[in-house]
């Protein structure tokens, strides 16, 4: 098995996105802050695996720089988000670059439906797209709009199967959804970025990946349990951070979020999250 990271373009957001307040509303708190990231990386990973290729992520799509592409009424949209990609950074054709073709893939395994998470379905028609119940319920259609789902630009062939837990416990999480036969690609739970959101592990001979999708924006971030500044609920989110911080110290595990600059060289490098040999306190204080 072997796991690709793809990088499809940048992105921007308010610096209380990354990292959110307490109090009051998120998108309200997102519009008035003036201080934006850096440009960050939108990363989508392909796993080749022996049942077939799988996808984790889409990555986002060169027509967001297309006028209209994204509805100016939406105050996230106009305010919040700013994206650069272009066409050859797509996924699609990254992947035919790296000798894979899209066509051939099996599996796309979606953690959410935020445009950069899903701008590139259009590349794989033929594949199953799979994604938790509660995150297409409330992305679809006019409601999904209004809570910052782009579904009227979803291919309209998209027909994902939406998947629910099963009680099939793996370390700090009580219920998981094998994606495989073997069981070694698995989403779990992780809501709190987004209702539905979920997380996919990755279980080789010798190391276990965490592929966080927006779990958190960094790795440092999940270690010390900062909740983002979209999250709804922050109960959940709480709940969220400290069950990937727990899986991440019960099972070491390279932990693989789709916006942190860290990501490629985590993978390339086998890099754990949480290193046992060395105390947890200084661990989060050097994230």
């Amino acid at each position: 098995m072997r796991i690709h990271v793809i990088q499809t373009g940048t992105v921007a957001i308010k610096q209380v996105q990354v990292q959110g307040r307490e109090a009051g509303n998120p998108i309200l708190n997102i519009v008035l802050d003036k201080n934006w990231t850096e440009p960050l990386p939108i990363f989508a990973f392909v796993i080749e695996h022996p049942e077939g290729l799988i996808v984790v992520d889409t990555g986002e799509t060169a027509r967001v720089a297309e006028p209209g592409y994204f509805p100016q009424w939406h105050p996230y949209y106009r305010y919040g988000l700013q994206e650069w990609v272009q066409p050859e950074e797509e996924i699609g054709p990254q992947m035919r670059a790296i000798g894979l073709s899209p066509e051939d893939v099996r599996w796309v395994l979606l953690t959410h439906l935020h445009t950069d998470h899903a701008g590139g379905l259009a590349h794989f028609p033929k594949a199953e797209h799979l994604v938790s119940r509660s995150e297409y319920t409330a992305a679809k259609g006019t409601k999904g709009l209004f809570r910052g789902y782009p579904s009227n630009r979803w291919p309209r062939w998209f027909n994902p199967t939406l998947i629910d837990m099963r009680p099939e416990p793996v370390s700090s999480f009580p219920d998981s959804y094998p994606v495989t036969r073997a069981g070694d690609v698995r989403f779990v739970p992780t809501p709190g970025h987004t209702i539905g959101h979920l997380s996919v592990i990755v279980t080789t001979s010798d190391m276990t990946y965490f592929l966080a999708g927006d779990a958190s924006y960094t790795q440092a971030l999940m270690l010390s349990e900062k909740i983002d500044g979209v999250s709804l609920n922050r109960v959940t989110a709480r709940q969220t951070l400290e069950r990937v911080h727990a899986f991440c110290r019960e099972m070491p595990a390279v932990y693989l979020p789709s916006h942190d600059p860290d990501t490629p060289d985590r993978l390339t490098n086998r890099q754990v999250a949480v290193d046992r040999s060395t105390p947890v306190a200084l661990m989060v204080e050097a994230g």
